[in-house]
């Protein structure tokens, strides 16, 4: 089993090192051992956590929510964090219908170059997500 000291889990989670202390105070992580130095040492499954976190931190949770829905992680299966994942986003993709739907008067109104210009910028955006999902769907344990 790896284990990473704290600039090693810094770097390969892309936070700083005063992050993990801080994580580390709010009980967010935890060491998985010391070596005879008392350097903290983290395992992969911290690196996974401090991933998700700065997920949840993207997406706007406070460090509260972010340790209720660790808490929750905690105690729910893969198959559940699975069901609960895809659920989210089929409530997303829900959400970009409707206003996918609110835009359509307003880009009726546009000038035909107006409306492929709109059109480029955001079919590269769309068409990576569509695959993404195609991807998951067709070459994950779905098949």
């Amino acid at each position: 089993m790896k284990l990473y000291r704290i600039g090693e889990l810094a770097k390969a989670a892309s936070v700083s090192e005063r992050t993990i202390d801080y994580y580390t105070k709010l009980k967010l992580i935890a060491p998985e051992a010391r070596t005879q130095k008392n350097y903290r040492l983290y395992s992969a499954e911290t690196l996974n956590r401090l991933k998700r976190i700065n997920e949840l931190k993207q997406e706007k949770y406070t460090l509260e929510e972010i340790r209720s829905k660790l808490e929750l992680w905690n105690n729910v299966s893969h198959e559940e964090q699975v069901t609960e994942k895809l659920t989210s986003l089929e409530i997303h993709m829900q959400r970009l219908e409707r206003e996918v739907k609110e835009l359509e008067p307003l880009i009726s109104n546009m000038k035909p170059g107006q409306a492929r210009k709109v059109f480029s910028s955001l079919m590269p955006q769309s068409l990576a997500c569509i695959d993404a999902l195609y991807l998951l769907i067709n070459q994950g344990p779905f098949t």
